[in-house]
């Protein structure tokens, strides 16, 4: 893999750490600004909201720029976001600020996500992506317990500040990384806007975007509520919760990795074999909840089972819009954070049934069990071939049909 990878990749976990660690600060926030944890709760979903619209649009405002003064200029948004942040004593402009960063996340990703599928041979998109999402799952493991740390150490604005120190080695690795020239798909000959829209139509895509939402919508349920899952049903001490939450990183990072050398050629294989196991998972999780051990264990399993399949849907995505060489990325990012934004709103109406805290789990459970339902009848759909399509030509699929 290209070093410019691994650079972009620095760039990716920072971002993520930005993204999570809001969850362990909330607190502080709003005894800081004078606001109740509810009200600060807010950052979160204005950050979500902002990566689900932020993908596209951000993308399609950059299209025409060379990759690196995109990925350069969003990643200095984003650093001037967290500066102001870090400095401001008004929750308004906080939010603001959150709303702006988020943006630039999700617009960084997206040209990321195309500029890593554009830096290697053909055929090896799955293992680019792979490399680029260990930057996100690293961020739980490391980033998001960090940032949790200087919270508690010094205050939340030290958590804002050292994800802008952050950004300072990725911008001297995307100038040295990233070709400074335009690439094809900025030519006059590249596709419009409204085609690379229109790829939205093909059926494969649209079946490969829509997986993926639901994928990381059943992953980010039951994340975004292990808490309740280690201190109520397992009944283990506060400080087993950033142990599970690194064990889910750990398992994540460990799923993009190795389903990042298959997804490429395998993708179907992937999805068939991991899929039942990842249902599994859940449906034992949400039986065993109650026992610390299998807590534990099934906090890496589920994590690495939930990116691996899930890298390998958008990897898929990935290949599907390669009429729409500017905006694939968008795509792919906009399915991802429409399932982290609705996953956990979906989950969250469970904890006052009678489910409680194993509500999340059995949400995660029957949306994986949805995406296996529409997966396995169209395993055709998802089986790699390598025919992309041309400029000016009709994308289908190599027997002529949609599907």
């Amino acid at each position: 893999m290209p070093l410019a990878l691994y650079l972009l990749a620095v760039a990716v976990f920072a971002m993520g750490t930005s993204e999570f660690m809001l969850a362990g600060l909330l607190p502080d926030i709003g005894a800081d600004l004078g606001v109740p944890v509810a009200t600060a709760g807010l950052l979160t979903s204005a950050f979500a909201i902002g990566m689900v619209v932020g993908a596209p649009l951000m993308a399609a405002l950059a299209r025409r720029w060379p990759r690196r003064s995109g990925l350069l200029g969003l990643l200095g948004l984003f650093l001037a976001a967290h500066v102001l942040g870090a400095l401001t004593g008004s929750f308004p402009v906080l939010l603001a600020t959150r709303v702006v960063a988020a943006l630039a996340n999700a617009g960084f990703l997206a040209v990321a996500l195309t500029t890593g599928a554009e830096l290697v041979p053909p055929g090896r998109k799955g293992r680019a992506l792979a490399v680029l999402l260990a930057g996100t799952t690293l961020a739980t493991v490391a980033g998001v317990p960090g940032g949790a740390l200087l919270g508690t150490l010094l205050d939340w604005r030290a958590a804002f500040w050292a994800v802008t120190l952050l950004c300072v080695p990725a911008a001297i690795g995307i100038v040295r990384g990233v070709p400074a020239g335009p690439e094809r798909s900025h030519e006059p000959d590249g596709p419009g806007l409204r085609r690379e829209l229109a790829e939205l139509r093909r059926p494969r895509l649209a079946l490969a975007l829509l997986l993926g939402a639901l994928l990381n919508a059943a992953t980010f349920g039951t994340f975004t509520f292990l808490a309740p899952i280690v201190t109520e049903a397992a009944a283990l001490a506060p400080l087993w919760i950033p142990v599970v939450l690194v064990l889910f990183g750990l398992g994540s990072f460990a799923g993009v990795t190795v389903a990042g050398r298959f997804s490429d050629r395998r993708p179907a294989a992937v999805v068939v074999a991991g899929g039942p196991l990842l249902l599994g998972g859940w449906v034992v999780l949400g039986l065993t909840a109650s026992h610390p051990v299998a807590v534990l264990i099934l906090a890496f399993t589920q994590g690495a089972l939930s990116f691996g399949l899930g890298s390998t849907l958008i990897a898929r995505a990935l290949y599907e819009a390669a009429g729409a060489p500017t905006m694939a990325g968008s795509y792919a990012t906009a399915a991802l954070n429409v399932g982290a934004t609705v996953g956990p709103v979906i989950a969250a109406a469970t904890l006052n049934t009678s489910l409680a805290e194993r509500g999340p789990v059995w949400i995660s459970g029957g949306l994986v069990a949805a995406v296996l339902l529409l997966a396995l009848p169209f395993r055709r759909a998802l089986a790699h071939h390598d025919a992309q399509p041309t400029i000016g030509a009709t994308s289908v699929s190599a027997d002529g049909t949609g599907l």
